[in-house]
């Protein structure tokens, strides 16, 4: 028993003595990363082939084997810094760093890449990094659709015009693709996406995107932008690639703006004075503990008016008066109005708004951090519809004696939470988290009536409304190792759960009170009819003899029966890969198998690389596939109406492809969007002068579209095709159906050019900067139809919506962007570029071509003490308009006078803004 007790003595002295030896032969480095006074937490070091981040203080620590190393420290927006360090056996060596402000190409990014950071010029795929804090105080776009699409070409994003509920989100675009084919993070995690899906005549017909209006500016401390497919890496959407949001980590200062500007500008012949804008924002973070913890909170509010571009009417405005006169003109002289007193409101829609965010985190250990961020956000919009001539049937004399213009209203919420640990198990980096987010839309119809309710009909409606949300759990590991020139190793999971709700509006915004059943008939034979609003019997003729409709004019709200509640879950895997061959030669690999409960499986890969052909230049190439799943809002959103012919009722509208008439028409089950993607580009650093030009291309097989009205025809001549969908309907009880379909394969080419350039200029530095993005989407192949629907390829995907998918937004954008500062001054100044596109309609010969643009934006700021500045410019300085419609067919009896349907830049004219600043 002794011996042995001895025995483990000996072996515990010797390992005792072994860990002695091997902690004496090695060496300690450690330091702190900062700027100025401001810690950076998350700033990358590399020493050798291994690496780590800073901690929320700042710090960092490694353990390495004595030798003569170069450390390298970079941090987004900063300058990255080099120094050489010997370290000797047994040594603690303490090594800070204080970073500067960098040229917009030396910055260096996360996203692409799970390994630790590395500058733009350095990548395998192009990003781009935009300091929001910088652009948004220069420029007069104050929400991040705006902002994103004046200063990066590759982002296209519009107001719209007439759209419903798509006047207040507007659709994006990444590379020229749809809305729903970029992934949106915020700090590297899932943003949810609208609740609501885009069905009118707008660009990104039939997609569902993500509202990046609904983040407040005042929160983001920059914007990373990765242009290339990421499926392997980060899921669905990520087909035309992946924007991630970066929260502000700010402590002990507040910053406050408030922006205030309008529209003054000159269209057809008239001044306009209106869309007047004010914004008021704030940011403060505060600091928890003693161990780099932090909170930041930021709000914002924003109150937008309306503008109104359109022109005058000219038809007949008093029509069908009673005793069938028609008294246009004695009328507006008596009545001393004009014309446009009953046209439409065409411009940008009105809107109040006020969101709320926070980002904090908190150290647990020295290797561990909690950390949470979120945000509550509530929009309140209107935006006009078309008018209602006195005497239709869808008026009452009784309550608008003189017509009326209806509205669209909308109440949108938005609410975010997301919380994670992060830290090291066992020398690997793990993220756990959760993100949790929901988006509820709500519409209401304002200054209109249900006609079949005659004069008691009220004027506002609550007409129901979507609602999605999104629940995200996630587990990433990662971990660099000592192999090669360096290499690091990634895997994880993710679990999703996603939830569509459409739900019905009040009764009076869709039934139709004018409807009755027959009960029997009485002793002279006529029918003896009770009211019921589901009933067959019209009962209610306007003073034209048409039959009263039923629902809230310019939108009936959502029936009982197109309400839904539907949920899925998805599941996923990814590994991935960095392999620094050489410290030239550069891959990336990535992985993901994907499950959806509603649709099954798919497994998709990238594969990067760069290679440093010398110190200045570099090629990097990427070949990846990946898909899109069909959002549960293009599942199951339905909106119907019940219409008469003859006096027999049947369905009409949008039907979801599990729905009776889908089946009947061979209508298939939406499967996922699958894509290939190649890029090949090229990069030089000259110091001074940075240079990225990357070409691509996309590949997108089944994409999902939103088709046509198939009606059909009973009638004598009409074609076969035509019967037999007429036939197939009625046995839906249906006269008229759309769908969501997988209908289309597309083919996306481009070319992005970045080049970047600061200097030195007289007492002051001069950042010049051009960006530029050609592309060009087109269908390849047939239109995938149904057997049933043969020789109704035009209903399936009309002329007009081949516009909306290749010409309705510019194909071509580029801007030049001078920024000089020279003591408490500083002079903005850019030029951008908008390409041509094409009226969005059926009418070929109708699809008229509006020339390129110009627009310029200038701006100046000056410093009036260490805490305020002010800023004085305006965006589109020249007053620069779009062609105006030149084909009568286009103009809506001359309500239109710019295109509402394609747009390059908008049509609302110039704008003049001052802008506030003050930080403590």
């Amino acid at each position: 028993m002794q011996e042995r007790n001895y025995s483990k003595f000996l072996l515990t002295l010797f390992l005792t003595l072994l860990s002695l030896q091997v902690f004496s032969q090695s060496a300690t480095i450690r330091g702190t990363v900062r700027s100025g006074t401001n810690l950076l937490s998350d700033a990358s070091v590399r020493v050798g082939k291994t690496g780590t981040i800073t901690n929320t203080q700042g710090v960092f620590s490694l353990t390495l084997n004595p030798g003569k190393y170069s450390i390298t420290v970079s941090y987004t927006g900063y300058q990255t810094q080099y120094r050489n360090i010997q370290l000797n056996a047994g040594e603690s060596v303490t090594a800070d760093f204080d970073l500067e402000l960098s040229n917009n190409l030396d910055e260096v990014v996360v996203l692409g890449s799970r390994a630790t950071p590395r500058s733009q010029t350095e990548t395998t795929v192009p990003i781009d990094v935009l300091d929001i804090k910088k652009l948004a105080g220069v420029g007069a776009q104050v929400n991040l659709n705006q902002i994103l699409n004046f200063a990066a070409p590759s982002f296209t994003s519009n107001t719209q015009s007439l759209g419903d509920g798509t006047d207040h989100i507007d659709p994006a675009s990444l590379r020229g693709l749809g809305p729903d084919q970029v992934l949106v993070l915020v700090n590297g995690k899932r943003r949810y996406n609208s609740a609501l899906i885009n069905v009118n005549g707008t660009f990104g017909r039939g997609s569902v995107g993500t509202d990046l209006n609904a983040i407040p500016v005042s929160s983001i401390e920059r914007i990373e932008i990765l242009r290339d497919g990421a499926s392997a890496q980060y899921g669905s959407d990520a087909i035309a690639g992946v924007i991630n949001i970066v929260l502000k980590k700010t402590v002990n200062k507040l910053s406050a703006s408030v922006t205030y500007g309008g529209h003054n500008t000159k269209s057809n012949g008239q001044k306009f004075t209106d869309g007047q804008n004010i914004q008021a924002a704030v940011n403060f973070g505060l600091p928890i503990g003693n161990k780099g913890g932090y909170i930041n909170f930021s709000g914002s509010f924003d109150d937008r008016k309306p503008t109104d571009r359109g022109g005058a009417r000219t038809d007949a405005i008093y029509r069908r008066y009673p005793g069938g006169v028609d008294r246009t003109d004695s009328f507006l002289v008596a009545t001393n109005t004009t014309r446009k007193d009953y046209s439409l409101m065409v411009g940008q829609s009105q809107y109040r708004s006020g969101q709320f965010s926070f980002n904090a985190a908190i150290p647990l250990s020295e290797t561990a951090t909690f950390y949470s961020f979120g945000g509550l956000g509530y929009r309140k919009g209107k935006s006009g519809g078309f008018y209602r001539l006195p005497n239709e049937s869808r008026n009452i004399l009784d309550i608008y004696p003189l017509g009326f213009l209806p509205y669209i209203g909308s109440d949108a919420y938005d609410r975010s939470f997301v919380t994670g640990i992060r830290g090291k198990v066992a020398d690997w980096d793990v993220d756990f988290s959760n993100a949790y987010g929901q988006n509820q839309f709500d519409f209401s119809v304002l200054n209109s009536l249900n006609a079949s309710l005659g004069k008691a009909s009220p004027t506002n409606f609550y007409a129901g409304g979507p609602k999605f949300t999104q629940n995200t759990t996630n587990i990433d590991f990662s971990k660099g190792i000592d192999w090669l020139s360096g290499t690091n190793l990634a895997f994880g999971g993710e679990f999703r759960y996603e939830n569509y709700q459409l739900r019905a509006g009040d009764q009076n915004s869709y039934a139709n009170y004018g409807l009755a059943r027959q009960v029997g008939v009485d002793g002279s034979g006529n029918p003896i009819l009770v009211p019921d609003f589901s009933g067959t019997v019209n009962t209610l003729f306007g003073p034209d003899g048409s039959p009263r409709p039923g629902g809230a004019q310019v939108f009936p709200g959502f029936r009982p029966e197109n309400a839904v509640n539907a949920n899925r879950t998805a599941a996923s895997i990814y590994a991935d890969g960095e392999f620094n061959f050489t410290k030239a030669f550069l891959v990336n690999a990535a992985v993901r198998y994907e499950n959806y409960s509603d649709f099954g499986s798919t497994t998709n890969g990238k594969i990067s690389a760069r290679y440093k052909l010398n110190k200045t230049f570099t090629i990097r190439a990427s070949a990846s596939t990946g898909f899109r799943a069909p959002s549960l809002q293009q599942r199951y959103y339905a909106n119907t109406s019940t219409v008469f012919t003859s006096g027999v009722p049947a369905e009409v509208g949008t039907f979801p492809n599990d729905s009776r008439p889908a089946q009947l028409l061979g209508i298939p089950k939406l499967s996922p969007e699958k894509s290939k993607s190649v890029s090949l580009g090229f990069t030089g650093n000259l110091g001074k002068l940075k240079i990225t030009l990357d070409g691509y291309y996309t590949k997108i097989d089944d994409r999902v579209i939103y088709t046509g009205q198939f009606t059909g025809s009973n009638a004598p001549g009409a074609s076969p095709v035509d019967k037999e969908i007429y036939q197939l309907l009625s046995l839906a009880n249906a006269t008229g159906a759309a769908f969501f379909a997988n209908a289309l394969n597309t083919e996306t080419r481009g070319i992005d050019l970045i080049i970047s350039y600061k200097f030195k200029l007289g007492k002051g530095t001069l950042n010049a900067d051009f960006a530029g993005n050609a592309s060009k989407t087109n269908q390849v192949g047939p239109i995938h139809v149904s057997e049933k629907l043969i020789g109704k390829e035009s209903t399936y995907f009309s002329n007009s919506s081949k516009v909306y998918l290749e010409n309705a937004v510019p194909n071509t954008k580029a801007n030049l962007a001078l920024n000089y500062t020279i003591n408490r001054f500083n002079i903005f100044l850019r030029n951008n570029y908008f390409g041509g596109v094409i009226e969005a309609t059926n009418t070929i010969a109708n699809q008229q071509f509006y020339a390129p643009k110009w627009v310029t934006d200038l701006s100046i700021g000056y410093k009036l003490s260490k805490v305020a500045s002010i800023t004085f410019g305006a965006n589109n300085l020249l007053d620069i308009y779009p062609d105006k419609i030149t084909i009568a067919g286009n103009s809506n009896s001359g309500n239109f006078i710019y295109s509402r349907s394609s747009q390059q830049f908008g049509f609302n004219g110039r704008y003049l803004f001052g802008r506030i600043d003050i930080s403590l």
